[in-house]
């Protein structure tokens, strides 16, 4: 077992909603000490890298309530149950931008939080855009826009893009070329 391992004693469920559970566990520490944890559980996400023929990055203009504040996206949402993310993103794609795209690449997974959620992101990347059909959430407001690297960057040092997917997003184009 790893010597790191923290034992859970006792779980206590505090919140149970639409995006997130919350609990509170007490743990027993590498060391035998007590300590308590609390844990944000999530279902799950996925993101898109949506890239057009003009080599432009597809983003979402988005109203952030935890931020209090409008900030700028890759197109990204929750996992149903069951669902897998391929799929999500698929729809994510489509109901958010009025893109869709059949040939999605698959780059990586990555937890945002792991000190205090679980929540994992899978994300994706397409250079090959259709037109569909936007249709966000009846409580989903946004703006699309289509952006360079450089403008995305410039975004970046404003504090516009915020997030840690979106400035992922914009690294991984660079690197790549």
């Amino acid at each position: 077992m790893d010597h790191l391992y923290e034992k859970t004693v006792r779980t206590t469920e505090i919140f149970s909603g639409k995006v997130i559970d919350l609990k509170v566990e007490e743990v027993e520490l590498p060391n035998g000490k007590k300590s308590t944890r609390e844990i944000v559980k999530h279902p799950g996400a996925v993101a898109v890298i949506p890239v057009t023929k003009e080599g432009k990055i597809v983003l979402v203009r988005q109203f952030r309530k935890a931020l209090d504040k409008t900030i700028i996206e890759i197109p990204a949402g929750k996992l149903e149950k069951g669902e897998e993310p391929l799929e999500c993103a698929k729809r994510e794609l489509e109901e958010e931008t009025g893109y869709k795209s059949e040939s999605l690449k698959f780059i990586v997974s990555f937890y945002t939080s792991p000190g205090f959620a679980d929540e994992l992101i899978h994300l994706y990347f397409t250079e090959d855009l259709e037109q569909g059909t936007a249709n966000t959430d009846e409580d989903e407001f946004l703006d699309v826009l289509e952006v360079t690297i450089e403008e995305a960057e410039s975004l970046i040092e404003d504090q516009r893009i915020h997030d840690a997917k979106t400035v992922y997003a914009v690294q991984f184009l660079k690197m790549r070329g």
